[in-house]
């Protein structure tokens, strides 16, 4: 498994890392300013993993293994530790047992809260998730007690996509309804007559790992197969014969929906009554994502009025779902108890990946899967603070300037400092952060930064411009810059074709200085609307009157302009997002050349 050795560096005294201890502990994400408070972990708390386990009898680090793991990884870790396999622990028994452990895995059943790490008294070093979600464990109670936590995000993609086309095959063929009705004692052919999937379209919502492992499988039963995925490479898809296109045209075409997409807010009920309006009639849907992308009683009007002909389903919102769940209960859906990653053959990959992740932590290396990040001195963030933010604002507002479909793989960053021998491997990776947490599940750190790009074909490159003057700023500005991409917003390019914007910290507040060629100065808070227009005297007062109306509160306003009565950039703060019927309004102004709304 791939692996970060810690090393030793010589830096200079002025610089982060020589302050930063890699042998260190892991803090909370950054941009939360509320975890830079006083109440936090104080100066030079620090945790050291090593093998260690003084506090062993038996020389060795302790793991408790809270829910069932497969015997391949509890053999890896007996090799390593000391291992107590105590499955069904209540919370209290749980808080019992952890402060004797120096390492805990569990599955999804097991809540690991700030209790737990509280009893553990400062000896739990690692808590490792066999699985990819991460939702019962408190990151943020892990963090601030010096605890790693690690996942397993690999070893199940063949086994959930494999359980999508079973789920896609059952479902045309109505397989759990006939298996039902024979049971109870009916013959009923002409009541489940099935469709063919030979020559039907499939579109693959979501093209990472699984969903582009559907996409084969489907090919392979002769069915045609397109996907969408705004930040999938064009050139992945086509080497597997698949066409990338836009949402409307995936839901609007297809006959089938395959569902991969990360459980993020902007995949929050995506699928609801507006999208399945635009769907083709008698459309077939499979959900082994995640449930709440589906807003489910939404699904259940358009199975009702035959705008879904069929649906299966392995995830819901709530899980398990209530005995009277009307989607669950509904005779044209079929459904499985999440079971994308029991296999077999899944449960062993995953119990090894975990086992070589929590192993590899308590010998003192930090795993490539690691979901929360180092921990920094408090000095140091309270200087690269601003600096932080203002890194994973600009990577996140630079991404969503990308068209859907173009692929982000070649990013530029340019630091200017006076500073010689700036460390920038934790702006880097925030920048890094903003670029790919957006638009996937992974949560991106200092710890797996570098290694999240390169997984994703992202290279990230850094300039570093050398500005006479003095040390006590760290930073003048930072420019984010986006290769061989189409930009949704086509004034945010450079002459040579890049998306770019450029960013630097005012009074103590990141400010987004420049789009593409022309200079704004807008802070980088709230919400924000770019609009390239005609510079003429008003447009100012009418976008303003259009977002008055709808009582969308605008926090500041900037134009840059290249000349006089030639063409601007409007940049604008709003608190709220902006109904789409106001942001079409203001596309309306005929002054307005092209507009677009960015979340930061």
């Amino acid at each position: 498994m791939a692996s970060l050795k810690i090393p030793t560096l010589r830096i200079p005294s002025h610089s982060l890392s020589s302050k930063l201890s890699l042998r260190s502990a892991f803090s909370a994400n950054f941009p939360n300013s509320a975890r830079f408070s006083r109440s936090q972990p104080q100066r030079g708390r620090v945790l050291i993993i090593t093998s260690a386990a003084s506090s062993s009898s038996s020389n060795k680090p302790t793991v408790l293994v809270a829910e069932k793991l497969g015997e391949a990884g509890l053999t890896l870790l007996k090799e390593f530790a000391d291992v107590d396999c105590s499955y069904n622990l209540s919370p209290k028994e749980l808080r019992s047992k952890i402060s004797l452990c120096d390492a805990l895995i569990v599955r999804s059943g097991t809540k690991v809260n700030r209790a737990v790490f509280e009893s553990s008294g400062g000896r739990l070093k690692v808590v490792g998730r066999a699985g990819v979600g991460i939702d019962n464990v408190d990151l943020a109670a892990a963090t601030e007690h010096g605890c790693l936590v690690v996942n397993a995000p690999t070893a199940n993609t063949v086994a959930a996509a494999e359980h999508g086309i079973a789920l896609l095959a059952a479902m045309a063929r109505n397989v759990a309804q006939a298996d039902a009705s024979i049971k109870a004692g009916k013959w009923q052919r002409n009541k489940y007559v099935g469709v063919s999937l030979v020559g039907k379209t499939l579109a693959v919502l979501g093209f990472g790992k699984v969903g582009s492992e559907v996409a084969r499988r489907a090919k392979g039963l002769g069915m045609h197969v397109i996907a969408h995925d705004p930040y999938a490479p064009a050139e992945r898809a086509c080497a597997i014969g698949v066409e990338l296109v836009s949402f409307d045209e995936a839901i609007g075409t297809a006959d089938f929906i395959s569902m991969h997409m990360p459980l993020i807010p902007a995949t929050s009920k995506m699928f609801n009554d507006e999208t399945f309006a635009k769907m083709k009639k008698g459309v077939r849907i499979v959900n082994v994502a995640r449930g709440g992308v589906v807003d489910e009683e939404a699904l259940v009007r358009a199975l009702d009025a035959g705008i879904v002909a069929q649906a299966a389903l392995d995830v819901f919102s709530e899980e398990p779902p209530k005995q009277d769940n009307k989607l669950v209960q509904h005779e044209m859906v079929t459904v499985t108890p999440h079971l994308g990653a029991s296999t077999m053959e899944a449960q062993e990959g995953v119990a090894i990946e975990i086992a070589e992740a929590v192993v590899g932590a308590l010998k003192g290396e930090l795993a490539a899967t690691a979901v929360n990040a180092p921990m920094v001195p408090a000095e140091v963030l309270l200087e690269l603070k601003p600096y932080v933010i203002l890194a994973e604002k600009l990577g996140r507002l630079a991404v969503q300037l990308v068209a859907g479909g173009s692929g982000v793989k070649t990013v530029k960053v340019s630091y200017a400092s006076s500073r010689p021998n700036l460390d920038t491997r934790l702006l880097r990776a925030m920048i890094t952060k903003g670029i790919i947490e957006p638009i996937s599940d992974v949560y991106v750190n200092l710890v797996n930064a570098d290694y999240t790009a390169k997984q994703r074909g992202v290279r990230i490159t850094e300039e570093h411009i050398h500005l006479d003057g003095s040390h006590e700023i760290p930073l003048e500005f930072i420019k984010v810059q986006i290769a061989d991409v189409k930009s949704k917003f086509a004034s945010a390019t450079s002459k040579s074709g890049e998306i770019k914007v450029e960013g630097r910290v005012k009074d103590g507040i990141p400010h987004l200085t420049k789009v593409g060629s022309f200079r704004v100065d807008v802070s980088l808070e709230g919400s924000l609307i770019l609009c390239r227009q005609v510079d003429q005297p008003g447009m100012i007062g009418k976008v303003g009157s259009i977002l008055g109306q709808e009582n969308v509160n605008v926090s500041f306003m900037s134009v840059g302009r290249v000349a006089p009565r030639k063409h601007a950039v409007m940049a604008i703060g709003v608190d709220d997002q902006p109904r789409k019927e106001s942001l079409k309004r203001i596309g309306e102004v005929p002054a307005i050349e092209e507009f677009v709304f960015l979340k930061l």
